[in-house]
């Protein structure tokens, strides 16, 4: 039964959210923290048990993409000493994880870690259906509203566009 105190805060999960390959991802570091255990102990564990993890659970970075993720996110920057390329874990690979792991700690952060992924699927397809709508109404009425649907517009991008919330994540540019 999960205790009433969150053992990580939620902005961390967020935080350690990524976007990779088009995938959103958690790292084998971040994750290993958020679980309260080694990487290398995580990392172990995914061996022993590597058919539980098929590609569409987990990847390995290559060497352009740590080096992205270094220069990106400040608390990965301890990756730069690592002679191994880190592991990257889809939400399927989190959970996964969490069942090889096998701890009372895993367990418990694995149900924070699935809501961290839900919230942020919400979050953008939330957006869309607004989009979505917008345009609508937009084809139904006459051009008396063409300012108020244009002023809607211009405040959506504004809110995907504030510095001041927080992000998550981020984008891997591969044209690079």
């Amino acid at each position: 039964m999960m205790k009433n105190k969150s053992i990580i805060p939620a902005e961390k999960i967020d935080r350690a959210i990524l976007v990779i390959r088009g995938q959103k991802v958690m790292l084998d570091s971040d994750l290993a923290e958020i679980y309260g255990v080694r990487t290398s102990r995580l990392n172990e564990q995914v061996k022993r048990n590597r058919e539980r993890f098929p590609e569409d659970f987990m990847f390995q970075l290559t060497n352009e993409e740590k080096q992205e993720v270094i220069a990106n996110c400040d608390h990965l920057e301890k990756l730069k000493f690592s002679s191994t390329n880190p592991y990257a874990f889809t939400e399927h690979g989190t959970i996964m994880l969490a069942n090889v792991l096998n701890t009372p700690t895993a367990i418990e952060t694995s149900v924070l870690i699935v809501r961290a992924f839900v919230k942020l699927r919400e979050f953008l397809s939330n957006h869309k259906e607004i989009e979505r709508k917008i345009f609508e109404l937009e084809s139904k009425y006459d051009s008396q509203f063409k300012l108020v649907f244009e002023a809607i517009r211009e405040l959506m991008k504004r809110e995907l566009l504030d510095k001041n919330r927080p992000r998550i994540g981020f984008k891997i540019n591969k044209e690079k």
